[in-house]
């Protein structure tokens, strides 16, 4: 009967694990205010059209399809100059 060596994937408990440097993050400055308006105006679409996609569970239609219509809800709600 022949003997069979069986070599484990996992790695030796008494060797330690290679340390991995921790990258700290660079402190961000406040929340800046937006450049313009139309940089705002992006960000409250983009918001809704993410609400939008999650309301259907996150399934189907486009992107497009929900950037339009946030667009359409937001831009309704501004008042005419």
């Amino acid at each position: 009967m022949k003997s069979v060596s069986v070599r484990s994937t996992k790695p030796d408990r008494r060797t330690p694990a290679p340390r991995q440097q921790q990258h700290e993050m660079p402190e961000q400055p406040p929340h800046a205010p937006p450049l313009s308006p139309c940089e705002d105006l992006h960000v409250l679409i983009a918001k809704r059209a993410y609400d939008l996609y999650g309301a259907r569970g996150y399934q189907g239609r486009s992107a497009l399809d929900d950037w339009l219509d946030a667009e359409r809800e937001i831009l309704s709600q501004i008042p005419p100059v």
